[in-house]
């Protein structure tokens, strides 16, 4: 088992499920069949403002690079002219950030493959940068003063925003950047979640996961952590659902109901999750509402148990499925390991050893689990038959975020 790191994860929960309508795992904006393009990966490094661009299975080599922070000199100049705005961003890079700024969320492109849309905690905003010049198309400022995770719809027109002191989620229009509604949230906003037919979105509230007060008995000072549905058309809400209640009914009581990633069965009658300071997950019965089985995995002898070492609250964080729902790939964060874990059996692989492994995606081909290492600065595909590692890719400072997506066929990166 590798050593413990330095440790940094930004807040992050992820979604659950409605009986009435269950949402599908997130994907990458549908491309527009009219122009030729390419899907790839885009691994968002976080501390560098920078997203790399590399294949979407095979070898996952590196294609290109884009600054998503092209317009910083402008943005930093506003920060500095306003002290509430400074305060909140020096806030960011001392807390979440281990000091340094976060500048590379979350994105997605849009279905053209000529932009990327991307979410920026320090700037607390969101933006679309051009894929040919690099330039900024629209910038829109969230509430409050960090942006967070997004979402992309079905159709790939409109992305999700969570606005983490706002206690908001803008849905916006992803060609222009027009808002097209808001919806209020419990404490902290988070992961945000589109339906398969794009009707409603799940919002995770995750609330104050940067507090020390990580002891169960004063879980109740973390504020108020529900899931908020909404019609995603009116932007109305349509139900709550508190984990809690789920968690006491199986005697976990001590146990954090702040969700972290989660992902779906195929038939989208199971839901898998990961809470905070958890080192597995859990698989919840959607038509039944209850949760139905836990998965308990190894610890890393050298991670300490002491809750207020987990940065952001977090243990493991990082969940994807592969395609025909046999195998699940989890991320175990902080104790420095990524795992394929058998779904019938819940039985784990091989520990393949990962610097902080940030997140859990699917390859475009739907064979491999790929991880980022925050702590190594790399992403690293995991076979999912076999379990085992089958290459690392080099990219920018503390990746985090990957997400499928398209560019143009051809495309290397930014002309400027």
């Amino acid at each position: 088992m590798p050593a413990i790191r330095p440790r940094h994860l930004c807040s992050v929960a992820a979604a659950l499920a409605l009986t009435l309508t269950v949402p599908a795992t997130a994907t990458a904006a549908a491309p527009d069949t009219s122009a030729a393009l390419r899907e790839v990966m885009f691994v968002g490094n976080n501390w560098d403002g920078t997203a790399d661009v590399i294949k979407s299975s095979g070898d996952f080599a590196k294609i290109g690079r884009v600054n998503v922070i092209p317009d910083k000199t402008q943005r930093m100049a506003e920060i500095n002219a306003d002290p509430i705005r400074w305060i909140a961003f020096m806030t960011v890079r001392n807390t979440v950030g281990e000091g340094h700024d976060q500048f590379a969320d979350d994105m997605y492109s849009t279905p053209d493959g000529t932009s990327v849309v991307v979410s920026r905690p320090s700037f607390a905003d969101v933006v679309s940068i051009n894929l040919a010049t690099g330039a900024v198309n629209w910038r829109f400022p969230v509430s409050g003063y960090r942006a967070d995770h997004m979402a992309v719809s079905p159709d790939g027109k409109r992305v999700a925003v969570s606005a983490s002191t706002g206690n908001t989620v803008h849905v916006l229009d992803i060609t222009t950047g027009k808002q097209l509604g808001s919806f209020a949230t419990g404490d902290k906003p988070h992961e945000n979640i589109f339906t398969s037919d794009g009707k409603y979105i799940w919002n995770m509230a995750i609330g104050d996961v940067n507090t020390a007060t990580d002891a169960p008995w004063l879980d109740w000072t973390k504020g108020d952590r529900h899931i908020t549905v909404v019609d995603a058309t009116t932007y109305k809400q349509v139900k709550v659902i508190d984990m809690r209640e789920r968690l006491d009914a199986i005697g976990l009581t001590d146990y954090s109901d702040a969700v972290r990633p989660a992902v779906f069965s195929p038939d989208e009658s199971k839901l898998y999750f990961q809470v905070s300071f958890f080192n597995g997950f859990f698989e919840y019965d959607i038509a039944s509402d209850k949760i139905t089985r836990t998965k308990t995995l190894p610890k890393n002898p050298a991670t300490s148990d002491d809750r207020t070492t987990m940065v952001n609250d977090s243990r493991h964080h990082g969940l994807s499925m592969k395609p025909d729902g046999s195998k699940l790939c989890v991320a175990g964060t902080m104790d420095d390991y990524a795992t394929v874990v058998d779904r019938a059996t819940l039985k784990e692989g091989p520990l393949v050893p990962a610097s902080k492994p940030y997140w859990a995606t699917v390859s475009g081909d739907g064979k491999s689990c790929v991880v980022s290492e925050s702590g190594a600065d790399q992403v690293t595909a995991i076979d999912f038959a076999t379990g085992q590692k089958t290459v690392s890719v080099p990219v920018g400072d503390h990746p985090q975020r990957v997400r499928l997506g398209h560019v143009a066929a051809g495309w290397t990166g930014p002309a400027s």
